[in-house]
């Protein structure tokens, strides 16, 4: 499951538009935001993109998707 609350906060910090993030991750606005709820998860190769998106590191990448 997405830490969702961590996930915004690094979005918020990065100045990048979620509508952004989620052409370059080739999702609908409607679509990302389901995943950003944690109503859909999030595939392996979506995750790499946002990994290079926000420049997360490998800790901060398990922290956020594979959060318990």
């Amino acid at each position: 499951m997405t830490d969702s609350e961590a996930l915004n906060k690094v979005i918020e910090n990065s100045g990048l538009k979620l509508t952004f993030i989620a052409r370059a991750l080739k999702l609908s606005r409607e679509g990302f935001y389901k995943k950003l709820n944690n109503q859909t998860e999030f595939k392996a190769s979506e995750i790499v993109k946002m990994q290079e998106i926000l420049n997360l590191s490998n800790e901060q990448r398990d922290k956020i998707f594979f959060a318990n």
